[in-house]
C-alpha cells in the first residue's frame, strides 16, 4: 500500500505523539446470526439515541434490532427486499421509525411497531444507495449513490422529487448530516475527496477536504468545527473545516483498509474514533493521536484469524461518560459488543 508523505505534526503532536491508554475494553456480549457465512455480511450498525436498542443490516436482506443492555436479544426482525447499505434511526419519532437505504436504489422508512413499509422514493434510478441519514434540525433526509449524486428529501412529500440535488460525476460514498443541528452535511465521493455543504445553499461547498489516495468511504462529525473522514487508502483523516484553508489535523494509521467498507464512528463524548480493518480487527484511535489505542482481533474467541474475514460495520452509543460501549459487526455476520472503563489515574500513572 502506498501512503503519501505524513503533513507535518502539530505541535501537539510534536510535544507528544505517543498515545496513552487511558481506557480498558473488553468483550462484553457476542450475537451470532443464523447464518454465519459471507452471506450475512453487515454493512450497517446503528445504535439508538437512549443506548439501549441497536440496528443491524446487510447482505441478509434483514433489519434486526436488538436489545443493547444485558444479553442482547433480538427484538425486531423485518425481511426486506434488497440488500442493505445503511440504516438510521429517524429523529422525533421516540424510536418507532427507521429509514432504510439499499442496493435496488431505494429509500424505505419502516415503522418498528407494525415491521411495515410506511414511505419509500426511488429517485436514483435504480442505482446503488451507499448511504442515507436524516437531519437533526428539520425533517429532511439525505442519499447517496453509484449514480454520482447527493439527494435532499422529504419524507412528508411521497413521490415528490428531491427538494435538492448536487452532481459529483463519481460515486456518493457516505452523507451525513451534523448531529449538532445546524444546516451542515458532509459528503464522501469515489473522486478521493470529501465535502461540506451548507444545504441552504448547494450551489459552492463550504469546504473541499482533499488529502485522501484513494476513495472516500465514509465522513464523520466529531464536532461543529471538524470532521473526520476514512478512505480506501488505509487511513482516517480528520480536518477543520471552520479555517480558511479546511486544513487537516492528524492523519491516523494502523488499520488496513483498501477496498471495503468497513465502518467508522465517533464517541463524541470522549473524542474516541472506532473502525474496522481488512485485518479482521476492531480498532480504536483517540483523536489526539495518530496510532491505535486499543485493537482487538473479531475472529472467534479461541480462533485463528481468517484470511478473508473482515469487520464490516462499527458504531459507538453516544451515552456515557467515563464508560462506553462500542457495537461492531463482521464479514460473517457476528456482532461483538464492547464495554469501555477510562482508567484511574493510578492505573494510568
Amino acid at each position: 500500500m502506498n501512503h503519501t508523505t505524513p503533513p507535518p505534526q502539530s505541535s501537539e503532536d510534536q510535544e507528544d505523539r505517543s498515545p496513552k491508554f487511558e481506557w480498558d475494553f473488553h468483550i462484553s456480549a457476542v450475537v451470532s446470526s443464523s447464518v454465519g457465512t459471507i452471506s450475512d455480511t453487515l454493512g450497517v450498525i446503528e445504535v439508538n439515541s437512549l443506548g439501549t436498542l441497536f440496528a443491524t443490516g446487510g447482505i441478509a436482506r434483514k433489519i434486526r434490532v436488538y436489545t443493547l443492555n444485558g444479553n442482547p436479544t433480538c427484538q425486531i426482525n423485518i425481511c426486506t427486499p434488497a440488500k442493505l447499505s445503511s440504516l438510521k434511526w429517524k429523529p422525533l419519532s421516540a424510536g418507532k421509525t427507521m429509514g432504510s437505504a439499499d442496493y435496488d436504489g431505494v429509500i424505505t422508512e419502516y415503522d418498528l411497531e407494525t415491521q411495515m413499509p410506511v414511505f419509500e422514493r426511488d429517485e436514483h434510478s435504480g442505482r446503488r444507495i451507499w448511504s442515507m441519514d436524516y437531519s437533526h434540525g428539520s425533517v429532511v433526509g439525505a442519499s447517496g449513490s453509484d449514480d454520482g449524486t447527493m439527494q435532499i428529501w422529504d419524507p412528508r412529500h411521497d413521490g415528490l422529487k428531491s427538494v435538492g440535488k448536487v452532481h459529483f460525476g463519481a460515486p456518493v460514498c457516505c452523507v451525513e448530516f451534523s448531529p449538532f443541528g445546524g444546516a451542515l452535511i458532509a459528503v464522501g465521493c469515489a473522486d478521493r475527496k470529501a465535502y461540506v455543504y451548507d444545504v441552504r445553499n448547494m450551489v459552492n461547498p463550504v469546504a473541499i477536504l482533499d488529502g485522501h489516495q484513494r476513495t472516500v468511504s465514509y465522513t464523520r462529525f466529531v464536532d461543529d468545527r471538524t470532521v473526520v473522514t476514512s478512505g480506501t487508502d488505509g487511513c482516517l483523516k480528520m480536518w477543520n473545516i471552520e479555517d480558511h484553508d479546511h486544513s487537516l489535523i492528524r492523519t491516523y494509521r494502523g488499520h488496513t483498509n483498501q477496498r471495503r467498507f468497513v465502518g467508522l464512528s465517533i464517541w463524541r463524548n470522549q473524542g474516541l474514533i472506532g473502525c474496522g480493518s481488512e485485518s479482521n480487527q476492531v480498532f480504536v484511535y483517540d483523536k489526539r493521536w495518530g496510532e491505535p489505542i486499543w485493537v482487538h482481533g473479531f475472529e472467534p474467541e479461541g480462533g485463528t484469524r481468517s484470511e478473508h474475514g473482515f469487520v464490516s460495520s462499527i458504531c459507538w452509543s453516544q451515552v456515557g461518560d467515563d464508560e462506553c460501549t462500542l457495537v461492531g459487526g463482521g464479514s460473517n455476520g457476528v456482532v461483538k459488543i464492547f464495554s469501555g472503563k477510562r482508567k484511574t489515574l493510578t492505573s494510568i500513572s
